[in-house]
């Protein structure tokens, strides 16, 4: 629609196969109508991306970034990034896009897998030179070259934190059905790697984020034929063992335990000395440092260290945490409509203008519609998708004279401030038996009435029902 509606524009598109891996079966077209799965898009959908057709270019050949990120925890949010990646060569000179070589796949597409069957593959011993650098070295390079090193790995920490941030509010549907609520701590954590292309310009572009990143640190050598055998890659060894080694430091459920232990309890009489005196907590033979002979962490903390620049963009994933508050049935993943009515009515969204029929009507219609347009049809009900369209309709009608982004952010304050009222209540009931006796005051958001800044007479009676509820988990720090 768009290229047809423009004819000047004329970009070469990237096409890449649901479900597949290693560059199997991505190819290049100038054309939609060239898609080789235009019959099977149903049964195999296909990711289709604008082609970069000017990336940065070293030794003429074209190259992606593969960075590792360590998502530590999801609440609070916890991201770290590992100070060198990989830099992945093709093998072939780079051209732009044209009819004649968009079949060049070692000209046009980084991955690995494809480009070690090219006999212009270079394994190499060193980590500057070869088919496979450290992203470090590609950065010394471009640093010889008068480039601004802080300002591309700047970049880079704004993609890897915006990418994430659009990740975790589905993310926080998924986890909250598989592990109970409530447990201390992060119970599990995922190393992901993003794939980076770098533009002409220096600007980084995220390609994807694959779930489980291979962490090999050999590859295959063919002896002779037929015959292969398993070479260590000095590359992949520097870089993945790192990143292996310091996500299991940073995990260790027992480190701040151990630290607690090596602190001393008490204050040495002056003229004694102790431990704590003539060396560092830790480091005494009572309590040993079993870290003490591995290298500094090579993963560097990026949030919640660079949070108040990104939290502004928090706010699907505070609707993430309302969505969550009314599954109601454990493990569920979609919100029915007694939940969804129950939203409405806890949140006070309901009016003369919106009744309860209407609202059940925009469940039903959107609900519909986003379940026409997924795959997976086990589970009926509405979808965080569909929750979020449904929030934006009802922000849109609350606040009509904000923009987009406050209408939202206004809604969500004021649904935040009446389930915590409606916590405090309860809180109150729990612990007292007394009638009227009414929470603490509170500032009242924008939107709220007059009859919900004040406590009703009595508060509404407490009896342990299934759906539990507790004071909402705020995003925003």
């Amino acid at each position: 629609m768009v290229k047809d509606g423009d004819p000047s524009w004329k970009p070469t598109f990237i096409v890449k196969p649901d479900g597949g891996c290693q560059g199997d079966g991505i190819y290049l077209i100038k054309d939609p109508s060239d898609i080789r799965l235009a019959g099977t898009l149903q049964s195999r959908p296909a990711v289709v991306q604008e082609y970069i057709c000017k990336p940065l270019l070293i030794d003429k050949l074209k190259f992606d970034i593969r960075l590792y990120v360590l998502l530590k925890s999801l609440d609070p949010l916890e991201i770290y990034i590992a100070k060198d990646g990989l830099s992945r060569f093709c093998t072939e000179p780079y051209q732009e896009p044209s009819p004649k070589n968009l079949h060049h796949v070692f000209m046009h597409l980084t991955n690995y897998s494809l480009n070690i069957h090219s006999g212009n593959f270079v394994h190499s011993d060193s980590t500057s030179t070869g088919s496979k650098r450290t992203f470090s070295s590609i950065l010394c390079r471009l640093s010889s070259k008068g480039v601004d090193i802080k300002k591309v790995w700047s970049d880079i920490i704004s993609l890897v934190i915006k990418t994430v941030i659009a990740l975790t509010p589905e993310l926080k549907v998924f986890y909250q059905s598989d592990i109970p609520a409530g447990r201390p701590g992060p119970t599990c954590f995922q190393i992901l790697g993003f794939d980076i292309l770098l533009m002409k310009n220096l600007k980084p572009i995220l390609l994807e984020v694959n779930a489980n990143p291979s962490m090999r640190i050999e590859h295959e050598q063919e002896l002779s034929p037929g015959v292969f055998e398993n070479v260590p890659s000095l590359v992949d060894e520097e870089v993945k063992v790192a990143v292996i080694r310091d996500t299991l430091r940073l995990m260790d459920p027992l480190k701040n335990k151990r630290e607690k232990q090596s602190q001393p309890h008490k204050k040495p009489l002056a003229g004694k000395e102790g431990p704590s005196d003539c060396e560092p907590a830790g480091t005494s033979d009572t309590n040993p440092n079993p870290e003490a002979h591995l290298p500094s962490i090579c993963l560097k903390q990026v949030f919640p260290k660079y949070a108040k620049q990104f939290n502004y963009l928090r706010l699907v994933d505070r609707m993430a945490n309302l969505f969550i508050r009314f599954l109601g049935i454990k493990g569920s993943m979609k919100l029915g409509p007694t939940g969804f009515r129950t939203f409405i009515r806890n949140c006070k969204l309901s009016s003369s203008s919106l009744s309860m029929a209407a609202v059940d009507i925009l469940y039903i219609d959107i609900t519909r519609r986003w379940n026409s347009m997924t795959l997976d049809q086990r589970d009926s009900g509405m979808c965080l998708q569909a929750f979020v369209e449904a929030f934006f309709y009802l922000a849109q009608r609350k606040f009509k004279m904000l923009p987009l982004h406050e209408q939202v952010a206004s809604l969500i304050d004021l649904c935040e401030y009446h389930l915590s009222l409606l916590d405090e209540r309860r809180l109150v009931c729990g612990r007292s038996s007394t009638a009227g006796v009414r929470p603490p005051g509170r500032s009242t958001p924008q939107g709220a009435t007059p009859s919900a800044q004040q406590v009703e007479g009595h508060p509404p009676c407490c009896t342990n029902s299934a759906h539990k509820s507790s004071r909402p988990r705020h995003a925003l720090s």
